[in-house]
C-alpha cells in the first residue's frame, strides 16, 4: 500500500515536470523502474517501457486537455505529426521485445546522454528562439517535421518515453515555434502516439497494471498542476535541471549495463 502511495506521489511529481517542458515523464520513470522496482515488480525491458509509456499517455492525455483549453496547441501541426507517428509507435512495440536488460540500460543510457547534450545545447542557442509564430516558415518547412514525426513514434514506443525530448527542440530551433507553442503541440502529438504504443504494448502483455495505475493517475493531477505553472514559468533554468538528471542517469544506467565498463 505505501509502495501504491509513493508511485502515486511520483506520478504527480513526474506529470508536473513532465507537462510543463512537453516531454511526457518517460525519462523519469524508466530509471525509476529500472533502480528500484526490479526484479521485484519488473521482470523484463519490455515490462519496463509499456508501464512507462501507461503512465506516459495519461500525462499526455490530461496535459492536453489543459493546453487545448489554454488555445496553444497548433492544430495545423498536430494532427498531421500525430499521424505520422503512429507507425514508428506500433514497430517500436515489437523492437522492444529484443531489449535485454543489460542492453536495453546501455541503450537508454547512451540515448539519454545524447538528449541532455542537445537539450544543452538548445537551452543556450537563444538567437533562433521566436517570439511569434511564423506561417509561412512553417509551411516551408513542414515535411521535415512530418518526417521527424514518424521516429519520434519509434522512440517514443521502444523506449516507452514519449517523444517530446525530439519534438519540442525540433519545432523551436527547426520549425520556428514560440516554446509554449511547441510544448503544447508536441503534447497533442505525445498522446496520440502513446496511444497507439500503449495499445501494442497491451496486446503483447508488456504493462504491469498496479504501479502503472499508480503512477498515471498521480501524473494526470501532475499534468494539470504543469499546465498551470507554464503560464508563469521561465523553461530554461528546468531544462538545465533537467539536462543535469539525465546525463547522471545515463552514465549511471551505461555503468549498471556492465557491457561497457
Amino acid at each position: 500500500m505505501i509502495e501504491i502511495f509513493v508511485l502515486f506521489l511520483v506520478g504527480i511529481g513526474v506529470g508536473t515536470f513532465g507537462t510543463l517542458v512537453g516531454i511526457g515523464g518517460g525519462l523519469i520513470m524508466i530509471p525509476l523502474f529500472t533502480f528500484a522496482l526490479t526484479p521485484s515488480i519488473f521482470q523484463t525491458a519490455p515490462q519496463i517501457i509499456g508501464t512507462s509509456l501507461f503512465g506516459v499517455f495519461l500525462n499526455a492525455i490530461s496535459g492536453t486537455f489543459a493546453y487545448v483549453k489554454q488555445k496553444r496547441v497548433y492544430f495545423k501541426a498536430a494532427i498531421p505529426f500525430a499521424i505520422a507517428t503512429l507507425p514508428g509507435a506500433f514497430l517500436g512495440s515489437l523492437v522492444s521485445d529484443y531489449f535485454t536488460g543489460p542492453s536495453f540500460s546501455l541503450a537508454y543510457g547512451i540515448f539519454i546522454l545524447f538528449i541532455a547534450v542537445i537539450m544543452y545545447w538548445n537551452s543556450s542557442n537563444k538567437k533562433v528562439i521566436a517570439n511569434e509564430f511564423n506561417e509561412k516558415l512553417f509551411q516551408s518547412r513542414k515535411k521535415l517535421g512530418i518526417i521527424l514525426s514518424g521516429f519520434v513514434g519509434f522512440i517514443s514506443s521502444i523506449f516507452g518515453i514519449g517523444g517530446g525530448v525530439i519534438h519540442v527542440p525540433t519545432m523551436i530551433y527547426a520549425l520556428a515555434f514560440p516554446p509554449h507553442m511547441a510544448t503544447a503541440t508536441s503534447h497533442f502529438v505525445l498522446a496520440v502516439s502513446s496511444f497507439f504504443g500503449v495499445i501494442s504494448h497491451i496486446m503483447l502483455d508488456h504493462i504491469v497494471w498496479v504501479p502503472a495505475l499508480s503512477v498515471g493517475i498521480g501524473a494526470v493531477i501532475g499534468a494539470q498542476i504543469g499546465a498551470r505553472l507554464s503560464r508563469k514559468t521561465r523553461p530554461r533554468s528546468i531544462i538545465l535541471l533537467l539536462c543535469l538528471a539525465l546525463f547522471l542517469l545515463g552514465i549511471r544506467m551505461i555503468v549498471e549495463s556492465n557491457l561497457i565498463f
